[in-house]
Order: structure tokens, then C-alpha cells, then sequence
């Protein structure tokens, strides 16, 4: 892990160090993310598991379909994802008998425990990558964070763009193919 994090820290310093901020955010989540799997790891808590609880201690009860969107994850892996949180005793799910298309997880006993043996992990891992910046510094680059994120969401929000197939040469009329005669 070490080596990946020294190889994401030469490549931006000196391969491309002017690169889009899009891929700097990238990689600097993707430490962020390896250093907490470390500190996850003994606990037998995968980082994917930890997106899920860490959802669920703000706001329990959500259903399988808000739980998905809020962590930004298919609805595959969050089913995927829950089984294993069910049977290690995180989490239940359950419909209600009036509405059987909705999944409603639950943190159980277990799962709410597990905040206060986690969340300084967490902790640990941002002081960590803040040793030796300002406070100053610190709150400047959450003001970028959140504003770059703010300037972006209005592109979230819109439909896609439609892709728009090529026609193919024989659904052309010969004329435009050759242009008009003269």
C-alpha cells in the first residue's frame, strides 16, 4: 500500500503535475480510502461495509434503494453488500406487510456498536493526512471541496445527453451522400 500511495505521490509531482484537479481528487481518495481499509482490516470490516454503516449511523432505517443512492453504489452491491452486513448480525432488512417493495435496513445492536469502535479510525486516518497544514489551510481546502462540489451538482441533476447513433450509409439518401446535382 505504502509503494501505491509513494507511486501516486511521484506521478504528480513529477509526470504530470499540472494534470486536470478532477484526477488529483481521484487518487487523493483513493489514499484516503487505502488508509482506512489498514485500519479497518483487523476488525473485519471491508471499506465498502463502512460507507453503508456510516450512512446508516446518521440516518437508520433507510430503504435498500435510498441506502444505494445516498452511498453512490449500484443497487447489486448494496444487496450484495447487506447480506454479508445481515449475516454478520450489522444489519436487518425487512418489508413492511403493506408495501412488499420496499427494503428497510436497520443497524442492529451490533451495528450501532461498531460506531464508536470505527469512527476514530476515521478520525485517525484525517489527522493523519492533515499532519503539518494549517487550520487555516485545512478549512480553505474543505471551502474548495464543498464549492466544487456545489458548482458541479447542477451537471448531476441534468438528464444525460442523449447519444446519438450514426446512421448508417444505405439510411441516407444518395442525394445527401453526394450533395445536390447540378
Amino acid at each position: 500500500m505504502k509503494d501505491d500511495t509513494e507511486l501516486i505521490l511521484r506521478h504528480w509531482r513529477e509526470a504530470v503535475p499540472k494534470d486536470r484537479m478532477a484526477h488529483l481528487v481521484r487518487d487523493t481518495e483513493r489514499a484516503f480510502r487505502r488508509a482506512l481499509q489498514v485500519r479497518l482490516a483487523p476488525h473485519g470490516v471491508p471499506f465498502g461495509h463502512w460507507s453503508f454503516l456510516r450512512i446508516l449511523w446518521e440516518t437508520d432505517g433507510l430503504t435498500q434503494s435510498e441506502l444505494s443512492a445516498r452511498a453512490g453504489v449500484m443497487e447489486p452491491s448494496t444487496f450484495a453488500a447487506l447480506k454479508i452486513m445481515e449475516a454478520q448480525g450489522y444489519v436487518t432488512r425487512t418489508q413492511l406487510p403493506h408495501n412488499r417493495k420496499n427494503v428497510y435496513v436497520h443497524l442492529t445492536e451490533r451495528g450501532h456498536a461498531l460506531k464508536d469502535l470505527l469512527v476514530p479510525l476515521a478520525v485517525a486516518t484525517n489527522r493523519v493526512s492533515a499532519r503539518g497544514l494549517l487550520a487555516a489551510d485545512i478549512a480553505t481546502t474543505r471551502r474548495v471541496l464543498l464549492t466544487m462540489i456545489s458548482n458541479l451538482a447542477p451537471d448531476d441533476a441534468a438528464p444525460a445527453p442523449v447519444a446519438r447513433k450514426k446512421p448508417a450509409a444505405r439510411a441516407i439518401p444518395p442525394m445527401a451522400l453526394t450533395g445536390p446535382s447540378r
